[in-house]
């Protein structure tokens, strides 16, 4: 019989979190995953509160949840919660050499990969845009030879608008003479920087453009691929600010914190099962037991006083839709929140100025994240949910996504 105190089901940022979280208070976890989780897809910055219903900015992120709908997952969280996760996150990323900048009461602009400007709350310095942005007057955008999903003259242009036409602006090309006739990936070119040959030809290449306090590097994601050693080598051989972008998939950053918090679970003990697919639970009236999960031909039953499930929306298979309008929680059964009637479904637009219908679907909580059905009633007692399995909110709409996971993983882990 395999006992925890928590069992974690998901190896997103929601669950990696809401395991550590758990065990550093002293309790025994498991955690049980299933392929390689999302933060590969992830920027690994901590978008809060971008944008409110109305799409209008939102300056102070803290002060905007008080107005959100009753619904919202973070009106059941809490703000106490919300800072108290951030500290926690926070110390973690620092005690693992990639401190996070920034604050829950403004909002920091990060640059796209495409030279748009991106709100977010929480930053590693590599791109903490709006720290750096000041007294710049020359642009460097340094492009990769061969890199795939990135266009320097594009992200020029953009920049240009967003950032003022008063700047000079100037786009180089590096050859890490990786291509060999392909295309290669941010990951691909990260690992190259992490050689003593890739950073001294990176810096070598792009040396006489800096020197100065006024010049600023845009570069892809692409400094290193773990820690921030990489990005604080390169801006000290440049002479002058470097700040990365966010990127397409795969996200070297998102890799970064997926090796911190997998690093630091191992650390604490945790037990993480990987390749494991959990398919059903063992239930006594309100309380669940057990869940049973699938590896390979192998059937596994693991009995834990909590659960956590964090096995995200649609796109990961934590909610499954096989006929319209009859959204399912694949493992316990839980009641699913979405919005009714086929017109209510999508947008005519793709990129409205409205949340889209189906993007809140999800699982409705009490304020301990416990799952409940349309009447408010508490379904399972030692259940908690978290990240994208929680509905009433559009993530990419609002750019809440990693708050929202942040601050619900932490306090599953905590009541």
């Amino acid at each position: 019989m395999i006992r925890s105190d928590v069992v974690v089901i998901g190896g997103g940022f929601a669950g990696l979190t809401a395991a550590l979280a758990a065990a550093k208070r002293g309790q025994s976890v498991t955690l049980l995953t299933y392929g390689e989780g999302t933060l590969p897809l992830n920027s690994g910055v901590i978008d809060v509160l971008g944008y409110d219903e109305n799409h209008n900015f939102v300056e102070n992120p803290l002060a905007a949840i008080e107005n959100l709908p009753a619904t919202h997952p973070y009106k059941k969280i809490g703000t106490k919660a919300l800072k108290e996760a951030v500290d926690f996150f926070c110390g973690v990323a620092r005690k693992n050499h990639i401190p996070y900048h920034g604050a829950l009461d403004r909002q920091m602009l990060v640059p796209t990969a495409i030279g748009t400007l991106k709100p977010t709350c929480l930053t590693p310095h590599s791109l903490s845009g709006s720290e750096v942005f000041p007294g710049k007057k020359k642009i460097i955008v340094v492009g990769i030879k061969g890199l795939k999903d990135f266009y320097g003259d594009i992200m020029m242009e953009n920049l240009k608008q967003a950032l003022g036409e008063d700047k000079e602006y100037t786009l180089v090309e590096v050859d890490t003479g990786l291509t060999g006739g392909r295309d290669i990936t941010t990951q691909d070119v990260a690992r190259w920087m992490d050689t003593d040959a890739g950073t001294s030809s990176f810096t070598k290449q792009l040396k006489s453009y800096g020197g100065a306090t006024d010049v600023l590097f845009i570069v892809p994601q692409v400094l290193g691929t773990k820690g921030h050693a990489c990005y604080q080598t390169i801006a000290s051989r440049l002479g002058a600010d470097v700040l990365e972008t966010t990127c397409l998939p795969p996200s070297v950053n998102g890799l970064r914190l997926q090796h911190v918090l997998v690093d630091s679970l191992r650390e604490a003990g945790v037990d993480i099962v990987e390749n494991t697919q959990v398919i059903g639970c063992e239930k006594d009236g309100k309380t669940v037991t057990a869940v049973l999960a699938k590896a390979a031909s192998n059937e596994r039953k693991y009995y834990a006083k909590k659960f956590i499930l964090a096995t995200g929306g649609f796109y990961s298979g934590g909610i499954t839709m096989r006929d319209f309008d009859q959204p399912k929680e694949p493992i316990f059964g839980l009641p699913v929140s979405f919005v009714k009637g086929e017109e209510n479904w999508t947008n005519k637009e793709l990129f409205s100025d409205a949340p889209q219908g189906f993007a809140k679907t999800g699982i409705l909580t009490d304020e301990d994240l416990h799952p409940v059905d349309e009447a408010g009633a508490v379904v399972l007692e030692n259940v908690h949910v978290v990240g994208r399995n929680l509905g009433g909110y559009d993530f990419c709409f609002e750019h809440s996504g990693n708050g929202v996971a942040l601050a619900s993983a932490y306090k599953a882990a905590m009541v």
